[in-house]
């Protein structure tokens, strides 16, 4: 049997009773055909009636649902149902390519139908795509049968016979026990008359077989590597190839895919499904079928959505496999990521303590020295006013620089200025080198002592040293005096930074209490 033997009826189609169409189902049902003797005697009296009907203009959709099994056990064409499109998809099957848009047909029309009602009847499957010889399904079936079909599915009807007088009596010719005979009529014309040939090349039936080397397709239902859907399922593969070498029995090129607007092809069967294999073509693309001109997208098609289901069904495990490997290399990169920044956070913990092991030594060593020098500038707080302290000595000199004494910090105000040979204070003819703004942008926000707890009624008093950039003098007096305050206060203005100038500077600020 065809592939298309076992097809189930669309949802929401039904079959019309007492018709040859509920007979083919019938048949089908019980996986069983008609015999020769049985469809010739059906088929030659419909073949007459057709003619006559044509003879008297009336135009048709002849179908197997459209011939109903009348008086006497005789099937007749029904003109009522005849003038309307089929909705089968079995039934449109037997229509003739130029009634594919919804015109019924002449009487060359109804020899391509005459043609496919015979067919399906003795091989259960449809004229379409994959069709096989009916020699290779049935055997038995004498070879005028493929003969006469050969020339009446004819898809170009320019290239068609046009005499179902003629057709009834080759029919007839085939099983002349079955039927009484038709009236005599000059069969040659099924071959054409004064200068007409049929061109059965363009038949819908494929050519005869012959043997041939193995397709490269043939890997295609058998390799699980491109198949794997199709093998994990029994008789899936045999399905599948059965339906590839039903295909391959016609190596015409027939087929048009339409892809992002443009033909590709011709192709053959066999180069239609290794472009679907290769994911060249997708179950959504346009497909044309050039002889019948039938066009659907792939997944339509019965003959090769399942070949573009299997390619789809491949590229979706290809997917997820692709998808799991780069999810597994990025959980790798992620731990490796977290096991860097791991080690980056604990060394930026060792870092920090070392910093705060190093900075704690060094506060305490500075709040040592201000407070040293707050208590000695608290027991002499006329030093404010003194300006160079005699006997301040040069002890704070480390080094010179473009001929400046570079002062070393952690001294008073005043002993800054002492060591150092030229002073020079804001306020004087002489240039500064740092401006009084640039001083007040930095010193006279107070801002730098606000965690120092300096209560609002409390003066302070500050003179600052400054050399490169840092204060390398500081004295700060309180009014009260506070020496805690006082060494907290000094010890934030040798944090701050200075614009930086080799020559020493010297500011004092006064922040009065308030009212």
């Amino acid at each position: 049997m065809a592939q298309h033997l076992g097809t189930p009826l669309p949802i929401g189609h039904t079959i019309t009773p007492n018709t040859l169409r509920a007979s083919f189902e019938e048949s089908r049902s019980r996986g069983s055909t008609f015999s020769l003797d049985e469809i010739i005697a059906i088929i030659v009296p419909i073949t007459v009636e057709l003619a006559e009907r044509h003879a008297r203009g009336e135009q048709l959709f002849v179908n197997p649902s459209t011939i109903l099994l009348g008086s006497g056990n005789q099937f007749v064409v029904d003109p009522e149902l005849a003038r309307k499109p089929p909705r089968l998809p079995r039934d449109r099957a037997c229509l003739a390519p130029e009634e594919r848009d919804g015109i019924p047909g002449n009487q060359r029309s109804s020899v391509y139908a005459i043609g496919a009602i015979v067919y399906e009847a003795l091989t259960g499957a449809t004229v379409g795509p994959g069709m096989r010889r009916p020699t290779e399904i049935v055997p038995g079936i004498p070879q005028a049968v493929e003969g006469i079909l050969s020339k009446a599915l004819v898809a170009d009807p320019a290239h068609r016979p046009d005499d179902l007088s003629a057709l009834a009596q080759a029919l007839y010719h085939l099983a002349p026990r079955a039927s009484t005979a038709p009236p005599p009529a000059d069969e040659s014309h099924l071959d054409g008359d004064a200068g007409f040939t049929v061109d059965v090349s363009m038949s819908m039936l494929p050519p005869a077989p012959s043997k041939s080397a193995a397709s490269p397709f043939d890997m295609m239902v058998v390799d699980s590597q491109v198949a794997p859907a199709a093998v994990s399922q029994d008789g899936r593969v045999h399905e599948l190839a059965a339906l590839k070498n039903q295909l391959e029995s016609d190596p015409r090129p027939r087929y048009v895919v339409v892809k992002d607007g443009m033909d590709h092809g011709p192709f053959t069967a066999v180069e239609l499904l290794q472009q679907i294999a290769s994911h060249g073509f997708v179950d959504s693309d346009l497909l044309r079928d050039s002889l019948s001109k039938d066009e659907r997208a792939i997944k339509d098609w019965d003959q090769f959505a399942p070949f573009a289901e299997q390619a789809r069904l491949h590229r979706d495990i290809r997917a997820e496999k692709e998808a799991l490997e780069r999810t597994v290399v990025r959980e790798q990169r992620s731990t490796r990521g977290k096991a860097f920044f791991g080690i980056l956070a604990v060394g930026a913990v060792l870092t920090a303590a070392v910093v705060w092991f190093f900075t704690a030594r060094g506060s305490k060593s500075d709040d040592v020295a201000v407070h040293g020098e707050t208590a000695i500038n608290i027991e002499t707080d006329k030093a404010l006013r003194a300006g160079k302290q005699k006997g301040g000595g040069r002890g704070g000199v480390i080094g010179r620089s473009g001929g400046h004494p570079t002062l070393s910090g952690g001294q008073s105000c005043e002993a800054a200025q002492a060591a150092y040979v030229e002073e020079m204070k804001i306020g004087q003819k002489v240039q500064a080198d740092i401006t009084a703004g640039q001083y007040g942008a930095i010193l006279n926000s107070g801002s730098y002592f606000g965690g120092c707890g300096v209560p609002s009624s409390m003066g302070v008093s500050i003179c600052a040293a400054v050399q490169n950039g840092r204060a390398v003098g500081v004295t700060v007096v309180t009014s009260p005096r506070n020496p805690r305050i006082a060494g907290c206060i000094a010890a934030s203005v040798r944090r701050l930074n200075f614009p930086s100038h080799p020559k020493l500077d010297v500011t004092r600020t006064r922040f009065a209490p308030a009212n």
